[in-house]
């Protein structure tokens, strides 16, 4: 009966479509009040909301960037915006200082988001694409008034064939609206909360991630998906294509540099091979990328569509390492897994970085810092952050954002709950299936929403046999999947290990530091307890070595990996290598670097 009422809800807002609606004034854009700016803050402004390409995966020449100045609007859950009083800087969240806006919207009420654009498609007869990275949670788009579709998942990219909805001439209307119960709800939601305190975080609503146009012809490449077959030298590379007749072929081109080093040719809706002579592989240490040319043929063998892409050589798997013990091989080899817990949050942006440059800092950090593997904590990013990975060379364990049931909430799932969570977690490993640093799939963190998780752990490897599952960060082990992982504050430590699963330490450290003039909040009643809080820089490096110190025989003891909380400060939280603004380092890095090293590749 609630859905009757929003979709009539709907059709009398799209009933209003035809009616003048007050623009936005002519204002100029400023940024809100925050307590912290990260520096890349000041390149923010309409004409540079994060300009990138944004799908470096499958890139066409054709496309346009919708971000910037948005009309906008806060209304309750039930109504629609007779007009639009305000604007928003897209894609930065409503509560963020880089939207222009920085309100708390809360579970009662919707964002309405307007603009126009105009439509330059270079083919005839093509078609109209209009693509969102995210949008927190629920979203209904209207084209000229009408109702094109919506989409419930607050991390996943979706799209939208918008051709039939473009009239003939003139400029375009886009209208989005958003509704997101955040903690509220029992949609999948990370580590926001309507209460932000500790460990929980300011909430997001509405788009987060780039809006843009593609064009492309009638007939076209809708998706890639590539997987490298390192054993057989070889990567295999299915088409999937739209508006095609089964006498269609695709023409796969792969090539270092300059330099074609293979081809392969079939029927669309077969899987192409293209074989490699000795192939270079893809680590951290050399995270070499082939590039990729995709070409869609019609049955005169002529090229209708193209995208670019590229993939990396490499294998994630368990083997028998040093010792006898089961441990993480890449590339056929045993290698140690050292990285930070990496929540992607931004003081100014909260989900969503400043500049694509801000994004890749991060990651850059990790690497300066002698890491080779990050955990994405219950949040996922946008595609160039995984880009970015790709190109530098950082492992990913990517978790799956937690949501209902968080500790304290009673143990049972709804049907409908349940149903969400694996709806979004099956497109989080499909959307993302392509990129070559993520080696470890989390689909459960310390117990947060856990269920039915020997089947999701079957879910995940029949979805994607390729890679490695943690069933569980921290907490309840169910014994299957591929690593048997606890946490432990301070730490270290390591579980019991196994033959058949490899024994890693998901969390540990949590070591604090308070910066002065680089904090979120000054009053710390609200901040977490639970980590130890040192006094000054030295104290802190001298506590961190000793962890470090103490990791190194849980190695010789079968150890697989460890991850250490976290790479930034985040709100209330001081533990970071990294303050919250990025703006300060708190340890040595040489120091902290050589350390790492040793620990990853000495015997």
């Amino acid at each position: 009966m609630k859905r009757n009422i929003i979709t009539l809800f709907l059709a009398l807002v799209v009933g209003l479509g035809n009616l003048p609606l007050i623009q936005a004034q002519e204002a100029p854009y400023s940024k809100a009040e925050n307590p912290l700016f990260t520096s890349w803050a000041e390149e923010v402004s309409p004409k540079n909301a994060l300009p990138e390409y944004p799908r470096p995966m499958m890139k066409r020449d054709h496309w346009k960037n919708l971000n910037g100045l948005w009309d906008f609007q806060i209304t309750s859950k039930m109504r629609g915006p007779r007009e639009y009083k305000r604007e928003i800087l897209v894609p930065y969240p409503v509560e963020s200082a880089l939207s222009g806006v920085k309100e708390t919207v809360g579970a009662d009420n919707r964002v309405w988001y307007k603009r126009s654009f105009t439509v330059d498609n270079p083919y005839e007869n093509g078609h109209v694409l209009l693509h969102f990275g995210a949008v927190d949670w629920e979203s209904d788009v209207f084209i000229n008034g009408k109702h094109v579709g919506k989409h419930q998942g607050g991390y996943d990219p979706f799209t939208y064939d918008i051709t039939k909805y473009i009239q003939s001439s003139g400029p375009q209307e886009l209208e989005v609206t958003a509704w997101d119960p955040t903690d509220l709800g029992y949609q999948p939601v990370g580590k926001q909360t309507h209460d932000p305190r500790s460990i929980w975080y300011t909430a997001v609503t509405g788009i987060w991630q780039t809006v843009w146009l593609e064009f492309v012809p009638q007939s076209y490449i809708k998706d890639l998906k590539i997987t490298p077959q390192l054993d057989h030298s070889r990567v295999k590379v299915e088409v999937c294509a739209n508006h095609v007749s089964q006498h269609y072929q695709v023409k796969v081109i792969a090539k270092d540099g300059n330099q074609k080093v293979g081809t392969s040719i079939g029927f669309h809706d077969n899987r192409l091979f293209v074989e490699l002579d000795h192939p270079k592989l893809w680590s951290p240490q050399h995270p070499f990328l082939y590039d990729l040319k995709v070409q869609l043929l019609d049955e005169k063998g002529n090229g209708v569509d193209q995208v670019e892409s590229y993939f990396g050589m490499r294998k994630i798997s368990l083997g028998k390492g040093k010792g006898g013990y089961t441990r993480l091989f890449l590339n056929n080899k045993p290698l140690f897994q050292l990285g930070p817990l990496d929540q992607g949050w931004w003081p100014d942006g909260l989900y969503t970085a400043p500049t694509d440059e801000a994004l890749k800092y991060d990651i850059k950090v990790t690497k300066d810092l002698g890491f080779n593997m990050l955990r994405k904590h219950v949040k996922v990013e946008p595609q160039r952050f995984y880009y970015w990975c790709d190109k530098m060379g950082i492992l990913v364990w990517q978790d799956m954002p937690s949501g209902d049931m968080r500790p304290g909430r009673i143990p049972c799932r709804s049907e409908a709950s349940a149903e969400q969570y694996k709806k979004e977690y099956k497109n989080l490993i499909q959307d993302f299936y392509n990129h070559p640093s993520i080696v470890m799939w989390v689909p459960f963190n310390e117990g947060w929403g856990q269920f039915q998780t020997c089947e999701i752990v079957k879910m995940t490897k029949k979805l994607d046999p390729t890679r490695l599952v943690d069933n569980a960060s921290g907490w309840t082990d169910r014994q299957v999947g591929d690593v048997h992982d606890i946490h432990s504050y301070p730490g270290p430590d390591m579980p019991e290990t196994e033959d058949n699963r490899a024994a890693v330490h998901g969390e540990f450290g949590g070591q604090a530091l308070v910066v002065k003039d680089h904090l979120w909040l000054t009053d710390f009643s609200r901040a977490p307890g639970h980590y130890k809080t040192s006094r000054s820089k030295e104290k802190l490096q001298n506590q961190y070595n000793d962890l470090l110190q103490k990791v190194f025989p849980l190695k010789e003891q079968g150890l697989a990996a460890a991850v250490y909380t976290q790479i930034t400060d985040v709100e209330t939280e001081v533990n970071g290598f990294m303050t919250y603004d990025r703006k300060v380092i708190k340890f040595d890095q040489e120091h902290i670097r050589e350390i790492h090293q040793r620990l990853i590749h000495g015997e």
